[in-house]
């Protein structure tokens, strides 16, 4: 204890022992254990960070060679066929990033349990299921699942699977659960904020602590022990996503990279999505906020757009490279949200607007680690039908027309 109170002097937070007293013996060993988690230099410099302008570092911005799915012509037959033989081998994984809640759904659970509104009453995660399942028969293999949840949904979700006697998957022997990392949220002032709870309040670190967390929680060993090369790491909220594409895969294999990903068309220059790029030589995704209207407008001889490639989170990664970069931090992006919490009086604290800075890394960060990535181009409405907003664009009444045009229900 004299040791944890030492170390709140250094980095002035104090106040999180101020309601020690009131809780629990239980909760008292939770907090304890938190704070002596916590990095407070990172935590530190993040904070830091936040408060100068964001500086977009100079960065020579290139298109980037795609494949069209659809124009492979005499190439395809080959591609699919060395992905087919390394699929039949037991070669491929597949992970979902299932850690957030279907809140913006208006849903009361994690994401995967929400209930798109098909006939047949599917949750996210038996849509995907019944994909990987298909595929395995088709294949005559059992893919195996690896689901990352959070530490908020975890006992939830795998409640859910319970219940559902995990789809026909075994627990522990091809389908596997782990918790993504967290990181303290931060008031305006740099003070690690107290939850209603008493405890830390913590935030997930973004889709980008998906490698760190595959190799902290032993996930790359156990898909090595089970003979997997190849990684596939989609999110839960898209219900046409295809974990199992032997063109995808024979491609990576053929071209002798270490990642490939799917992109979509940009439904117009202006659409607010991330794209396939290189950035100094190296593949990247820019965000829509980081290139000029003249970049997102301008077409090839074909009258392409030049940066049209829409990065939507359908990638494929040879294990050594999810190991290396799960080795490396990537950088944290600031993000300013409301969040309720406990002041040093004791008090609740109930904002009307942003008040505190959450912390994450992006996925696509990790590409600049990686000489060269293979990129599909696949049909939108093959490939991606995402349920991300309540009502209008990405919502489950669009991703539920998607859904039965596409299987003909």
């Amino acid at each position: 204890m004299e040791a944890i109170k030492r170390t709140l002097k250094k980095y002035s937070q104090e106040h999180l022992l101020n309601g020690y007293d009131k809780l629990d013996e239980s909760k008292q060993k939770k907090l304890l254990n938190q704070i002596e988690n916590i990095n407070f230099e990172l935590i530190n410099s993040l904070y830091q960070n936040s408060q100068k302008e964001v500086q977009i570092p100079e960065t020579q911005i290139t298109p980037i060679e795609y494949l069209d799915k659809e124009k492979l012509n005499g190439y395809y037959k080959s591609f699919q066929e060395t992905g087919e033989k390394a699929i039949r081998s037991g070669k491929l994984a597949a992970v979902t990033m299932a850690g957030g809640q279907g809140t913006r759904l208006g849903h009361n659970g994690p994401k995967g349990t929400f209930d798109i509104g098909l006939d047949s009453h599917k949750s996210l995660f038996e849509l995907l299921s019944d994909s990987l399942k298909e595929q395995g028969k088709k294949y005559d293999v059992t893919i195996p699942w690896f689901i990352m949840t959070s530490e908020e949904n975890n006992n939830d979700t795998v409640d859910f699977f319970a219940k559902h006697k995990f789809f026909g998957y075994e627990k522990d022997k091809n389908i596997f659960f782990f918790k993504q990392g967290e990181l303290p949220m931060v008031d305006t002032e740099g003070k690690i904020l107290i939850g209603e709870d008493g405890l830390i309040k913590e935030a997930a670190d973004g889709h980008g602590g998906i490698y760190e967390a595959l190799v902290k929680n032993g996930m790359t060993n156990k898909m090595r022990e089970l003979g997997v090369e190849w990684i596939f790491i989609g999110g839960v909220d898209n219900c046409l996503v295809k974990m199992v594409d032997p063109v995808l895969m024979g491609i990576a294999i053929q071209k002798h990279v270490t990642a490939a990903g799917k992109s979509v068309v940009k439904a117009n220059p202006g659409e607010k999505v991330g794209v396939f790029c290189k950035k100094n030589g190296r593949p990247s995704v820019v965000e829509y906020t980081e290139i000029s209207k003249d970049m997102a407008e301008a077409t090839d001889e074909r009258g392409e757009l030049i940066y049209g490639e829409s990065h939507i989170l359908c990638n494929l990664f040879n294990i050594d490279a999810v190991e290396r970069m799960g080795r490396t931090p990537l950088p944290y992006h600031t993000a300013f949200k409301k969040a309720t919490y406990i002041d040093k009086n004791g008090n609740k604290v109930v904002p009307d607007g942003p008040n505190a800075y959450k912390f994450e890394a992006f996925l696509f960060d990790a590409f600049g680690e990686l000489d060269d990535m293979a990129i599909l181009r696949v049909k939108r409405e093959e490939e991606f039908a995402p349920v991300k907003n309540a009502t209008g664009t990405d919502s489950p009444e669009t991703a539920r027309e998607l859904y039965k045009k596409f299987y003909k229900v």
